[in-house]
């Protein structure tokens, strides 16, 4: 198998065999290069971004990831601009994942596209595994070791409280947190202005 005919069955939702010698292939080198990814920039503090790329679907201008980042595939992962990664992310990609512009992410945040069979024999005997497709919008900030689970999208400018377990969709200009995850408040309009006239008086 090709790695479009890999990505075509792993990201149409179907069960599929997850220790697959193709997909288990695939799964080997975006393990490989993150690992050194992440040995440069221990070692070295060298941000080569360059071998994450070669690996991740599609990463934007002034994107800044922190070690120790861990994917499962990375062609299905495409980072937007503006973006920060905390130490110790982890991205299941067995499906399209998506990050905007913008986006803070936490330490030890995970995203998790994967869930696995709930057959005990075709989870432990047959590794079937199912997938959905994850979407972080833009200025999004994640609080450190949230948790996102397969088929889950964040509307632009909501605020994930640490140690939230998202289990379905968030709205946009929400402030959400808990496990499961449930919106709180709305962003305060008062806030977003105030922080407005600040950046304003700032730029003069």
């Amino acid at each position: 198998m090709t790695i479009e005919e890999v990505k075509a069955l792993i990201n149409s939702g179907a069960p599929y065999d997850d220790a697959g010698a193709e997909v288990a292939k695939l799964r080997n080198i975006a393990i490989k290069e993150c690992r050194r990814y992440n040995f440069l920039v221990n070692s070295e503090n060298r941000y080569d971004l360059a071998i994450l790329k070669n690996i991740l679907n599609d990463v934007g201008t002034d994107v800044y990831i922190e070690p120790n980042f861990f994917c499962e595939f990375g062609f299905n992962i495409s980072i937007g601009h503006h973006v920060y990664i905390n130490h110790d992310m982890v991205i299941l990609d067995c499906n399209k994942v998506t990050i905007g512009d913008n986006v803070y992410i936490g330490p030890k945040v995970g995203l998790y596209g994967a869930n696995h069979a709930e057959d005990p024999i075709e989870r432990t005997e047959l590794n079937i595994v199912y997938s959905k497709p994850i979407h972080i919008g833009d200025k999004v900030w994640l609080g450190g070791g949230t948790s996102v689970l397969q088929g889950v999208s964040i509307g632009e400018n909501s605020i994930i409280g640490a140690g939230s377990v998202v289990t379905k969709d968030i709205p946009a200009n929400v402030i959400a947190a808990g496990n499961p995850c449930k919106v709180i408040r709305p962003i305060k309009k008062a806030d977003q202005k105030q922080h407005q006239i600040k950046i304003n008086l700032a730029l003069k």
